[in-house]
């Protein structure tokens, strides 16, 4: 390979190719990766494969001159910007907002090499060096943010991020679509202001000037009316989730100030062509050699021997943001696409026979979708399979299964692994005796081959009322799974262990449902690794639950742990078994009248 095989970062890579200027550039704060896992990347090929001069500024310097953002001059169309595949302040901050020592998408690890708020700092830089360059904001961070939400760093509700960042127009969810359209409308000669029609965009207009569409509207809450009134804020969000996943959406409108803020239906889920068009573009899947001498990316090293192999998740789960963002239908790559990949992969040099994941955002929903689609286009249930797995829904999973062995036939792989986690309520919930639906046949094979030793899924906790709130099956389910795993275990004679991840801290959740989980989990053998802490996100059901205290579905009141005493104490029902922990865990059974509880854990 040489440098001209990936996108071009420097003035150097733009002159070599013998350009005089370019027609995008996209800023991430990111690294620069060119794989399909990296949303700066998968832009920019599209953007290329449309024949346009695309150029990547990653990680520029926001405190010097400036000169990073200076490099390519004046683009000829547009500056793109993404705060890179996860929001700014998740990646600085834990969940006690601690600020994090490391970075995962920055050479060698090295944290400092974005800003917090990423996007709204690149995007007012843009503005003051270029005013009349327009400015499009997307990934993760703007998506999240374009609709009135609370932030949990400064614990405070924010506008649409279009406000803060002075951007003219954002993309949320996967932009493919949405940024060639863009690209073609300003080639076209058309003023960015003028750029209304574009499905999954947003952006601000002066409240004086309502802008007509061929969709139909619904008026959420204002922001001011917001900040008042946290429950009417919780009803916005009911609004937003369903208008996020039905088939056909209304265009959203809110007032904010003297502007409003028009969020455009999103795009029909993408069929096979489409998902297929983006993942096949020539990526080079490795880190642009300027990294070189700078250490791994440790983002990039977790990914770069796995495949993804569809989008979105109808699973819904309250803490999760992958549905507002990816969607909650699912767009599945074809076998010959995947296959594809999954040899570029066997080919890289550093290969030794290990795919490490096989997945996607649940890995055990691939080709799912409704048996009637047109009963999908008229549901609002922002999840197919809680509190029950829906009846329209096909859960056949043969077709993993037969791309499960596809790939085994391949005599460079030695294994293929599920690194991302499954949804076994899929193929738990009901009964395939006959085997139709391959459930039995799915979970042995995953157990034989797919599985490096430890299985991890994520029952997340042991309370039926927190995991109804979750969108999370019951707790029995999980134990279902581990007696279903023991028996595979044993017929095969695997030696294999079942990884369980579980939160604490969770709206709803209290100090007894804690207590109960350390006495489940402990009675089916665990002493527990892998847990975490509740992390309020942008644009999650269990966000908006703890920030307002109500449900945004039933406007019910539910109780939250806020305080750092309060979150402290739930975590430490996970690790009962450490001798720092057991006096207070022993004071606070009897506190909450379950002292015959400590006999459970300490005998």
């Amino acid at each position: 390979m040489n440098l001209l095989d990936w996108l071009p970062i420097t003035k150097k890579e733009t002159d070599l190719r013998g350009w005089d200027e370019v027609d995008v550039v996209i800023i991430t704060g990111d690294a620069y990766v060119d794989h399909p896992a990296f949303g700066a990347a998968v832009i920019g090929r599209v953007l290329e494969h449309h024949g346009y001069k695309v150029a990547l500024i990653p990680q520029p310097n926001w405190r010097d001159d400036l000169r990073d953002f200076k490099k390519f001059g004046r683009p000829r169309l547009f500056f793109g910007i993404s705060a890179g595949a996860m929001d700014s302040m998740v990646n600085h901050y834990t969940a006690n907002k601690r600020l994090r020592s490391n970075d995962a998408y920055t050479p060698g690890g090295e944290a400092g090499f974005r800003p917090d708020y990423a996007t709204i700092t690149y995007s007012n830089i843009l503005k003051k060096l270029y005013p009349d360059v327009p400015v499009i904001i997307g990934g993760i961070e703007a998506s999240l943010r374009r609709v009135t939400h609370y932030d949990y760093w400064a614990d405070e509700l924010k506008p649409t991020i279009m406000l803060d960042s002075k951007a003219d127009l954002g993309v949320y969810g996967m932009g493919e679509l949405a940024i060639v359209e863009i690209a073609k409308a300003l080639d076209e000669g058309r003023k960015i202001n003028e750029i209304t029609n574009i499905p999954q965009t947003f952006f601000l207009n002066k409240n004086s000037q309502f802008i007509e569409s061929e969709w139909n509207d619904l008026r959420l809450v204002s922001h001011e009316e917001c900040l008042k009134d946290k429950k009417a804020y919780a009803s916005n969000f009911k609004n937003v989730e369903i208008e996020s996943n039905k088939k056909k959406a209304n265009r959203l409108l809110q007032d904010v100030g003297d502007y409003t803020l028009y969020i455009n239906p999103p795009y029909p889920t993408m069929t096979e062509a489409q998902i297929d068009a983006s993942f096949d573009l020539p990526y080079t899947r490795l880190p642009h050699p300027k990294y070189a001498k700078r250490g791994v990316i440790p983002a990039y090293e977790m990914i770069r021997h796995s495949v993804n192999i569809h989008r979105g998740c109808f699973g819904g789960c309250a803490f999760c943001t992958i549905s507002a963002h990816q969607g909650k239908f699912v767009a599945s790559r074809s076998k010959a696409s995947i296959m594809k990949e999954v040899k570029q992969v066997t080919e890289m040099e550093d290969f030794k026979g290990y795919i490490s994941d096989l997945g996607g955002p649940s890995a055990n929903m691939y080709r799912m979708k409704g048996k009637d689609e047109s009963l999908c286009e008229k549901c609002i249930r922002p999840t197919c399979i809680q509190p029950n797995v829906c009846k329209n829904l096909d859960t056949n999973h043969h077709p993993l299964i037969e791309l499960y062995k596809e790939v085994d036939k391949l005599p460079k792989v030695k294994k293929a692994t599920i690194g991302s986690g499954i949804r076994y309520d899929l193929f738990l919930t009901n009964e395939d005796p006959s085997g139709k639906l391959g459930y039995d046949e799915y979970f042995e094979q995953l157990m034989k081959r797919h599985v490096s030793g430890r299985l991890k899924v994520a029952p997340e906790h042991s309370s039926d009322e927190v995991l109804k709130l979750m969108r999370k099956p019951s707790f029995n389910l999980f134990i279902k799974l581990k007696k279903k795993f023991d028996k595979v275990n044993e017929k095969y004679r695997l030696n294999q262990q079942l990884i369980p991840y579980f939160i604490s801290s969770h709206p709803a959740c209290t100090l007894t449902d804690m207590a109960e989980l350390a006495v489940k989990t402990k009675e089916l053998g665990y002493k527990l690794e892998q847990v975490q802490d509740f992390t309020p996100t942008p644009m999650t059901l269990a966000t908006e639950i703890y920030y307002s205290g109500y449900d945004p579905y039933s406007l019910k009141p539910i109780f939250v742990a806020k305080t750092k005493q309060e979150k402290l104490d739930q975590q430490r029902f996970f690790f009962w078994y450490k001798p720092e922990n057991r006096q207070y865990v022993k004071n606070a059974l009897r506190k909450i009248g379950k002292a015959l509880w400590i006999d459970k854990l300490f005998r």
